[in-house]
């Protein structure tokens, strides 16, 4: 069994770690069924670096993303490292969410259930369920889609709708989180998967949604003095949990 744990010393290590984990969410997204083959982009900035930001080359499928095949782009389109040339929507959306926001990692996908949610006219998650109450007053929504991203303006339209938020539901498009770890963001990717698939099933029924009042919403958002594990704890105990099943289902990521 292959741990990999979350503490590193130097940043020559933490530059590597980052692209373990990132080659980790990559195949993690497929196991999980969130992925588009070789489309949409998880992007993270290289430590102690600006404007560099990780990404799998364009034509690869994510079940392939591994340490040694990962690049590493800037904002103008530069190949600074690997192989490969960044595709556009890549650096129109993520460069920007980056550079505005202070975003350390920005993950987008049309994964199933959180797009049939944004298919809705009114495609708000509802704080119907424990799960969904985390997500109270965490989510961005654009509601208007403009289009394949073919500019740097689409990216800074979006990060000025984000601002501090860590959630972005894209109408008739997907989703995007964004966080200051691979596990953090990753962990909320998954999270809000099982939020809309529970609300667009409870919704397919027609009947009334039962939702959460505002103290229980708090109570359900508030860490309780007696809780002996951290929220970066849970991110990183969660991760860690995953990428234990990777390796066993998809080994090779950190190659």
């Amino acid at each position: 069994m292959t741990v990999h744990a979350l503490h590193t010393p130097s940043n020559t290590d933490l530059i590597q770690q980052t692209k373990i984990h990132l080659a980790a969410a990559l195949r993690l997204a497929v196991h999980d069924g969130f992925d588009e083959g070789i489309d949409n982009h998880f992007t993270v900035s290289v430590p102690g670096q600006e404007d560099q930001y990780m990404v799998l080359p364009f034509g690869l499928h994510w079940s392939e993303a591994c340490v040694s095949n990962l690049m590493v782009f800037n904002e103008a389109g530069e190949t600074l490292e690997g192989d490969g040339v960044v595709e556009l929507s890549a650096r129109s959306i993520h460069a920007p969410l980056h550079r505005i926001t202070g975003a350390k990692v920005v993950l987008h996908t049309h994964q199933p259930w959180a797009l049939a949610l944004n298919m809705l006219k009114d495609n708000r998650l509802l704080a119907a369920t424990q799960t969904a109450a985390f997500f109270h007053e965490r989510i961005a929504y654009d509601d208007t889609y403009t289009g394949l991203a073919a500019s740097l303006n689409e990216g800074e339209r979006l990060a000025s709708l984000l601002q501090n938020k860590s959630v972005m539901f894209l109408k008739n498009h997907g989703v995007i989180t964004v966080g200051d770890t691979v596990a953090q963001a990753y962990r909320l990717l998954y999270k809000l998967e099982k939020a809309c698939k529970t609300q667009v099933l409870a919704m397919s029924t027609g009947r009334p949604i039962n939702i959460l009042e505002e103290h229980v919403i708090d109570n359900v958002r508030t860490p309780s003095k007696d809780d002996r594990h951290s929220r970066s704890e849970r991110e990183r105990l969660y991760f860690e949990a995953m990428m234990r099943v990777l390796d066993r289902v998809n080994p090779g990521y950190a190659d």
